[in-house]
């Protein structure tokens, strides 16, 4: 396969496109950095998949809604990406699902990688060029193990697991900034648990044990250790050494921190250049997460009649950095306002004068939002100005949209002039002479009814409002 095809991108025939610095926030130097990259024009990306027992949950989402974005503005500075989102199907929470449910892992783990699939589509979220499986890579992670074995910051520990030795790397904490004693401390798995020299190693292959699935390797029968995973399709697909690591901030430590020290051990070359993190989804103030169980997937937003898109469009107006609290009525204005968006667009006509100055002065302010370290609400806000903007025409504001839409995706450039059509207007107004009649049980049936045929009936201060189910 020529390694052209290997990478995507798109590109501008207008001279404004031809670039301006884009600036990253660099976890590892803790400040924002202009980005260069290790090849012209091109951009190698490693992004945490999920780890598919479950559904993911719009906490995670809320990290791949961040890595589409950093995808898709290297893309609009027209350079090439080649992206690795690696999919986790065995791993400790895995083999817990499997056990109790007395299935086997691949049961378990293919139709949630289906979901997790759809999922992206519902959001816009691009797919990466490879999607590699741990599972279909052990002998990657074996050929590591064995270098940092022959390497001697490996050993064997009294179980018959491999651990990295901490102490024979050198600079273990440099990015998550975490001294000997705090390393200690958040170790990932107990002492009792495994018998390894030190508290802060970490495991590379765990020892066959009964019930759980195994691979035969050098060091005796037994399955990968979660971090040697990543390090082992990261090196395969995008070499030593590459541009972007990005996932969300409760990876830094011990996962990114434990890929660094294995990987740049095995092959003495920095592992990557940027690493780039995402700030969480809060419910109540706590992370949303899976363990507490205080998570919502997109089958819940969609429950509740809430496009999914609204859920990206609420995401990009927070900064991908900043901590985002989950609340419905919050989601709820999200879906509002992004319905007040595709109306608008919906009444836009193909007409008017161009005015290529103002034009460029918009693209101008866009471009230097998103390349400021992602900055989406600075973003969102320029198009906002364009849309109230009464000096541009109907054409301007089209091409406008259609234009930074590609780095939004939330589905702007593909909505259509539409009305609502009579009939709808006319189940409306003998929905809403039920309710003045306190006739609400037909009125509901009238209601779900109007739902079915693709519109949603919004009662306000001013009398119904009607508004087409985008996607319906």
């Amino acid at each position: 396969m020529r390694e052209d095809f290997l990478w995507t991108s798109f590109s501008f025939s207008d001279k404004i496109m031809t670039l301006k610095m884009i600036k990253l926030f660099n976890t590892i130097t803790a400040k924002k950095e202009i980005f260069k990259s290790l090849k012209r024009n091109r951009v190698s990306i490693y992004t945490c998949g999920p780890t598919v027992y479950w559904y993911a949950h719009l906490g995670n989402f809320k990290t791949y809604i961040f890595e589409d974005i950093l995808r898709r503005t290297l893309k609009y500075n027209r350079y090439k990406i080649k992206q690795v989102m690696n999919i986790t199907d065995v791993e400790d929470k895995i083999i817990k699902k499997s056990q109790s449910e007395r299935k086997s892992i691949s049961r378990i783990t293919e139709p949630y990688t289906k979901i997790f699939f759809h999922d992206l589509k519902k959001i816009n979220i691009e797919k990466a060029e490879f999607f590699p499986k741990a599972t279909d890579h052990i002998k990657e992670m074996i050929n590591i193990i064995k270098t940092l074995l022959k390497k001697g910051v490996a050993y064997k520990g009294l179980d018959g697991s491999i651990y990295f030795n901490v102490s024979k790397f050198k600079n273990y904490g440099k990015l998550s900034k975490l001294n000997k004693r705090e390393i200690i401390l958040g170790a990932r798995v107990s002492s009792d648990e495994y018998k390894k020299e030190e508290a802060q190693d970490f495991v590379l292959w765990k020892s066959k044990k009964p019930n759980e699935p195994y691979w035969p390797s050098p060091f005796g029968e037994g399955r990968p250790g979660w971090h040697i995973e990543c390090s082992a399709m990261a090196i395969k697909y995008l070499g030593a050494s590459f541009d972007i690591h990005a996932g969300a901030v409760d990876l830094i430590f011990p996962h990114h921190e434990n890929e660094i020290a294995q990987s740049e051990a095995a092959t003495g070359k920095k592992f990557a250049n940027y690493w780039i993190h995402g700030e969480h989804i809060l419910v109540d103030g706590q992370k949303m997460s899976k363990s507490l169980g205080n998570f919502y997937t997109l089958r819940d937003i969609e429950n509740k009649k809430i496009n999914p898109l609204a859920f990206r469009y609420f995401v990009l107006n927070s900064h991908y950095r900043s901590k985002l609290n989950f609340t419905w009525p919050a989601l709820e204005s999200a879906q509002s306002a992004l319905d007040n968006l595709y109306e608008i667009i919906s009444q836009l006509k193909n007409t008017g004068k161009n005015n290529k100055k103002m034009v460029n002065f918009f693209k101008e302010n866009f471009l230097k939002s998103i390349n400021d370290d992602l900055n989406t609400p600075k973003a969102l806000s320029v198009l906002w100005q364009i849309i109230k903007e009464p000096r541009f025409s109907d054409k301007d504001k089209k091409q406008l949209i259609t234009e930074f839409d590609k780095v939004l995706s939330l589905g702007l450039s593909s909505i259509k002039p539409f009305k609502i059509p009579l009939k709808i207007k006319e189940l409306a107004g003998q929905r809403e002479i039920l309710r003045n009649n306190k006739q609400f049980i037909p009125a509901d049936t009238l209601r779900k009814k109007i739902e079915r045929l693709g519109y949603i009936v919004e009662d306000t201060e001013k009398g119904p409002k009607v508004r087409k189910i985008i996607n319906h």
